[in-house]
């Protein structure tokens, strides 16, 4: 048997066990630990005396994949971002951000879901992880919402697609893991998400604007804050923008050289955020819950990245990425037509896999196939398919498969954000908020095209870096 069908055989049976609930860290190692067995043994032409044999080389091959991957400098941004946040939720510093917001916006049709849109873009701007987003916003947002009149499906469907935001705003942890996957410089990634993020925003507060304007109902404005009140919000919601500052100029120095590195500005960053935190009152049992759900988050993506990189070394065995690029590459179809057709299987794919999962197990394959779609690794932005270089369409595409994940994040029945915000919530089903997230699809789907049609939104910003 050649290795690409025992490569597409173990797929299927990887994507087996994930149908039938086994988690992808799980199913992932396990697919590509057998798949490595078979290639081996089948090289031994099935000779029962040497299966051991192969047994023996792929646990070598398996087991150096955790240290030599997950040991890469680039991933301990992770942990220091997703502590970012969790220590800046227990230092009061998400609150007064709504609380600013609610100040400047909530007088706009909508403004409260308005508010905490742009609240949870800030927020996403100190922390990596939409899971910890959402969850502070459930807590924070929602009952305010519902104490001036809001529809309570509406307002748990703000905070589920708020949340998402935090996968592009840098610092992003899923932009780590694909920078990581791809090979490509995390500095410029984490600067490529900052546009996108802050343009979803935008189209989600037009989106809710409108509802509001056309169903009166669905989210009364707040009036009755004096200007005196409004800017009184905004110091205690100042050392959020000191640490964005501080992490862009790490990664970006527009005057000069950079600061450091990203990991560098990412545990500047985290110490800062903890020491506000002990100026605002931070006592013993507060931190140690941010340092326990920060351990639980990032063993939670390790796991999966371990597991995902065991499978990703058995597809380098069998050469399935090289042969998905060459057929992808084969067929009579417009290269955006095949990009569009990318795009939209990950939406389908994002109904039945968690993000960052989905992301470590199709970017093997996809990824050498979309870059061969432009003209190559090392392609001149003159002669490639998309009017790009090499090194931009890799940024461009991370881009755009990260704001997927952001519509996986919400899309039924496995969207991670919907669960959270159902979980923080006792009066919320996860039928509510799913039903209240809906409209948001459509604000996605146009930010999608736009990025498509528009590159130079995603690739301005890491062109001067």
């Amino acid at each position: 048997m050649d290795p690409i069908t025992i490569g597409l055989w173990t797929t299927a049976g990887m994507l087996a066990m994930v149908v039938l609930g086994m988690r992808v860290a799980f199913a992932a190692g396990l697919a590509g630990f057998l798949g490595l067995i078979w290639l081996r043994w089948n090289g031994f032409d099935y000779d029962p005396a040497r299966f051991w044999k192969a047994v023996e080389i792929s646990v070598k091959v398996a087991g150096q994949v955790p240290h030599s991957k997950v040991s890469a400098h680039a991933l301990s941004l992770i942990p220091t971002f997703i502590l970012i946040g969790y220590l800046a939720y227990y230092a009061g510093l998400t609150r007064a951000l709504f609380e600013a917001a609610k100040r400047w916006i909530a007088w706009v049709p909508g403004g409260l879901a308005v508010s905490t849109v742009f609240a949870t873009a800030g927020f996403a701007a100190v922390s990596g992880a939409s899971v910890a987003t959402a969850a502070v916003f459930a807590r924070i947002a929602i009952p305010e919402m519902l104490k001036v009149g809001y529809n309570k499906q509406f307002a748990a469907g703000v905070v589920a697609a708020g949340g998402t935001l935090a996968s592009l705003i840098p610092p992003s942890a899923i932009l780590v893991i694909y920078a990581l996957i791809v090979e490509q410089d995390v500095g410029k990634l984490l600067l490529a998400g900052f546009i996108p993020g802050v343009f979803s925003a935008f189209v989600y507060a037009i989106l809710i604007i409108t509802i509001a304007m056309v169903f009166k109902s669905v989210g009364p404005p707040v009036s009755g804050f004096t200007w005196r009140e409004r800017f009184a919000s905004l110091p205690p919601a100042l050392p959020i923008v000191a640490v964005v500052v501080i992490i862009i100029f790490f990664v970006y120095n527009p005057f000069g050289d950079a600061w450091g590195t990203p990991t560098e500005g990412g545990a500047v960053g985290a110490f800062i955020v903890f020491l506000m935190a002990l100026y605002r009152g931070m006592g013993w049992g507060e931190l140690k819950s941010a340092l326990i759900e920060t351990a639980k988050l990032t063993v939670m993506i390790f796991s999966i990245i371990w597991g995902v990189l065991i499978y990703v070394r058995f597809l380098g065995f069998a050469d399935l990425p090289g042969a998905f690029s060459d057929w992808l590459t084969a067929l009579e179809m417009s290269p955006w037509l095949i990009l569009v057709c990318i795009l939209l299987a990950y939406a389908v794919l994002g109904m039945f896999m968690d993000a960052i999962g989905m992301l470590l197990l199709t970017l093997p394959v996809v990824y050498p196939a979309v870059m061969a779609l432009n003209g190559g690794e090392d392609v001149l932005a003159v002669d490639s398919t998309f009017g790009m270089s090499g090194e931009m369409c890799a940024i461009w595409f991370g881009i755009l498969v990260v704001k997927m994940a952001e519509f996986c994040l919400i899309t039924p029945p496995i969207g991670l954000n919907c669960f959270v915000v159902a979980g923080v919530r006792d009066d919320l089903s996860v039928q509510d908020v799913f039903k209240g997230v809906t409209p948001f699809f459509i604000a996605d789907a146009i930010t999608i095209a736009l990025l498509v049609a528009f590159p130079a939104i995603v690739l301005w910003l890491p062109s001067l870096a």
